[in-house]
Parts: structure tokens; C-alpha cells; sequence
């Protein structure tokens, strides 16, 4: 199993997007977000077909830091119920990974 993760969420703007992005960083959560978009997103919600304007983000981090990525992205989300899905790093760069390594140890020694 990696230890390794890439989270993805989507958000109804760069702004919003953006705010997640940084807070991340910042608190060592993750080594990069890429924010992309806008998109355009169709889904059912509550029982309707909706269509939406919304914006990417790409969250590289390390699998134990799943769980407190996802309660941040909660707490700065709008969505009553936003997307927040892991895909694990199947293969990687050994360098990158050990980049994401340094930026984020300090959750394992502070967190």
C-alpha cells in the first residue's frame, strides 16, 4: 500500500478553491495543491439534475494525513457535502516523494 495520496475536491469557486489550496500548504497538510478549472460538473443532487461551474484542486500529501486534509477541506468548504476522495500513489518520482516527505514532516513530530 502507498503512503502516498492524491485528494481530490472540487469548489463553486477559484476564491474558495484557492483558500483551501493555501491553508493546506501553510499548515503543512500538504506539499501542493494544483487548482484548475473551471470545469464544468453535472450530477444529481436531492433528487434533480444540476449542472455546475465549479474549480479542481489536487491535493499531494502522504496517506496519514488523510483524515486532518479531509477535516480542513470540511471546514473551509461551502458544500453541504463536498467530494473529498484519495487516490493512492500507485508509482512516483522518488524525488518528488521524498519531497513531500520534507514539506510535511513536521505533522508527524508537531501534529
Amino acid at each position: 500500500m502507498s503512503d502516498y495520496v492524491q485528494i481530490i475536491t472540487t469548489t463553486d469557486s477559484r476564491a474558495a478553491a484557492e483558500k483551501i489550496a493555501e491553508t493546506l500548504v501553510k499548515e503543512k497538510l500538504a506539499a501542493c495543491v494544483q487548482v484548475s478549472g473551471p470545469i464544468s460538473s453535472t450530477y444529481e443532487w436531492k433528487g434533480k439534475i444540476e449542472r455546475a461551474e465549479e474549480w479542481y484542486c489536487a491535493v499531494k500529501t502522504r496517506k496519514d494525513l488523510y483524515t486532518r486534509v479531509e477535516g480542513r477541506i470540511k471546514v473551509l468548504h461551502t458544500y453541504e457535502t463536498p467530494e473529498i476522495i484519495a487516490l493512492p500513489v500507485l508509482e512516483g518520482n522518488p524525488a518528488y516523494l521524498a519531497w513531500i516527505d520534507e514539506v510535511t514532516v513536521n505533522q508527524v513530530i508537531s501534529g
